[in-house]
């Protein structure tokens, strides 16, 4: 509400400074060839500012959004520090135009070099899937969740982009796995092997509070046996 206020007496103020000028200040000022009209021109941003704010609170447009700092590896902890810099490498390699982003066209080509070719409207549906701001492309983020969805199982086995995180070159070793062909089929092996190394951990923990125990009680034979000796 007070925003709107101040836009209304600012809106007036213009009005008003636009009355009080003399009638021969109507006609355009004489600038030499080149130069600009500051006065006019911030009388026109203000404006512009304002009718923005009072759309924005009549709910006529959309407020832009602060843009945040993308960090993958805060954002992306299941991957390890060298999986999300494999990932960067494949997605710098297949960003020909080295904008920032990997377009249909460039889906298409990495498709083609992967070994598994898409149909035109594949290739648009494999971006529409994880498209987070609808523009048609593929940026780092969502080039990630493609492998986030692949490693929870949230993709079709027969999907572009299963294929995609399946024929990928990302190297999952660094999690214990050897031998591994597809990302997913890593990923599973990666959680088992990480279960089992905990199990045995566990287990050695375990034997080794039995062999204190079995030293302690063998101690206090010993000195119960001393005694004996001694009496």
């Amino acid at each position: 509400m007070a925003e709107a206020e101040l836009a209304q007496k600012l809106q007036r103020r213009l009005v008003l400074e636009d009355a009080d000028s003399p009638a021969g200040d109507s006609a355009e000022p004489q600038v030499e060839d080149g130069e600009k009209l500051p006065t006019a021109n911030a009388d026109n941003e203000l404006s512009a500012k304002l009718n923005r704010r009072q759309d924005i609170n009549a709910g006529n447009a959309v407020p832009a959004t602060r843009t945040t700092v993308f960090n993958p590896y805060t954002e992306f902890k299941e991957f390890s520090r060298k999986q999300i810099k494999d990932m960067d490498a494949m997605f710098r390699r297949y960003d020909a135009g080295r904008d920032g982003f990997i377009d249909l066209m460039e889906l298409k080509l990495m498709m083609e070099k992967l070994g598994a070719p898409q149909t035109h409207l594949g290739l648009k549906n494999m971006i529409s899937e994880v498209d987070e701001d609808f523009d048609g492309k593929l940026n780092f983020r969502e080039f990630l969740l493609i492998f986030r969805k692949a490693a929870a199982g949230e993709l079709e086995q027969d999907s572009g982009l299963m294929a995609l995180a399946n024929l990928s070159e990302i190297d999952v070793s660094t999690e214990g796995v050897k031998g591994a062909k597809g990302f997913f089929e890593a990923k599973v092996q990666a959680l088992s092997s990480a279960s089992k190394f905990e199990a045995e951990i566990r287990a050695e923990q375990d034997e080794r509070k039995r062999q204190e125990e079995e030293k302690k009680n063998r101690r206090a034979a010993f000195k119960e046996l001393k005694s004996a000796f001694n009496a």
